[in-house]
């Protein structure tokens, strides 16, 4: 082929009135090539090639139809490429995540996590969802060590459905870790340094409850939830990897969302996906970790028989006598750990 110098030259002596044998003979390119190039064949060296579909290419409409339904919310990559293997996508996720960064890049903000033994802690949050004009709440709990977490869709926030919820967490574990870390709830906190430094009012029935299944409860310093980021970091993941994929289902099936379809849906999830994926910061299963964990954990004890009868007031003030048996964070976890108080 003709690089761009050869076609000038061609082009410069055609203009001198050069004939095409007496160009072939100047150049040393044949006479059929000078010929070529007379009959519009002018753009030197060679032409690109056809580009080739990848393997992705029939599923783009797909992935960004699935996008469209859950927006503003995003679908993670793994779970779409669950979705485009199971309808015969053979290439890698990596090629997936290219193509998926083009539609939205995202940045990114690092939760600093700190490890405790086996059984020492369980982090626990609730988490908002709405859909339509039903609001439910999650009620999340993440065991430190293993990361198995437990979920369940609610339809309030009150003290009772607290406590079930805690029950039904330890269930699910097998057994009961030494303490929980929350924020500053009301059902579980009332005042701050209410009797010093440190001491807290916490809500009657709650620590009335803690007492029962002998675990210490703690709290979070204000505006630094971010210290129970494990709890955090799996609520997000529930939102993007579990409701955002279910809504963005149930939409293209025109069909609407309950409690009991939310709660069945994620029992499977839990079951099948979020305690059985590796772990990115472990590096192994949680379900693998929680068998070595539930050596740790308290045994379950009987059921706790007054959770109908509390009373929703968070304003019951708590007898300071009682104060001593619980302890309440009052600084960041990297503290406590410099200090050997937290594993």
């Amino acid at each position: 082929m003709l690089n761009e110098e050869m076609c000038m030259e061609i082009a410069i002596l055609r203009k001198q009135g050069q004939s095409l044998r007496k160009v072939s003979q100047l150049t040393g390119v044949s006479v059929n090539t000078v010929r070529k190039y007379e009959q519009g064949d002018k753009k030197p060296g060679y032409q690109p090639r056809p580009k080739r579909l990848c393997k992705l290419e029939p599923y783009k409409g797909y992935i960004k139809q699935r996008l469209q339904a859950a927006s503003p919310d995003w679908i993670p990559a793994t779970v779409m490429c669950a979705e485009i293997s199971a309808q015969g996508y053979s290439g890698k996720i990596r090629q997936l995540r290219y193509f998926m960064a083009t539609l939205k890049p995202v940045v990114d903000t690092p939760i600093v996590r700190f490890e405790t033994e086996p059984g020492q802690q369980m982090q626990v949050d609730w988490a908002h969802f709405t859909y339509g004009k039903l609001k439910l709440y999650a009620f999340i709990a993440t065991l430190g060590y293993s990361r198995a977490s437990y979920v369940e869709f609610v339809e309030d926030m009150q003290l009772p459905t607290l406590l079930a919820c805690h029950e039904h967490a330890f269930s699910y574990f097998g057994g009961v870790p030494k303490e929980a870390l929350y924020d500053n709830m009301k059902t579980v906190i009332l005042t701050r340094d209410a009797y010093g430094q440190g001491l807290h009012r916490l809500q009657p029935g709650f620590r009335d409850f803690a007492k029962h299944y002998g675990f210490t409860p703690k709290v979070c310093k204000p505006y630094r939830a971010q210290t129970k980021g494990k709890v955090e970091r799996f609520i997000r993941y529930v939102r993007e990897s579990f409701f955002v994929p279910l809504i963005a289902t149930l939409k293209s099936a025109s069909l609407t969302l309950d409690k009991t379809t939310a709660n069945t849906e994620v029992k499977r999830w839990l079951g099948q996906i979020a305690n059985e994926r590796v772990h990115q910061t472990t590096g192994d299963k949680p379900s693998v970790r929680l068998i070595a964990e539930q050596a740790a954990l308290q045994p379950l004890p009987t059921a706790y028989s007054c959770i109908q009868s509390l009373p929703v007031s968070h304003t019951v003030i708590m007898p300071s006598v009682d104060l001593p048996n619980i302890q309440v964070m009052q600084h960041d976890l990297a503290i406590y750990e410099q200090l050997g108080g937290i594993p």
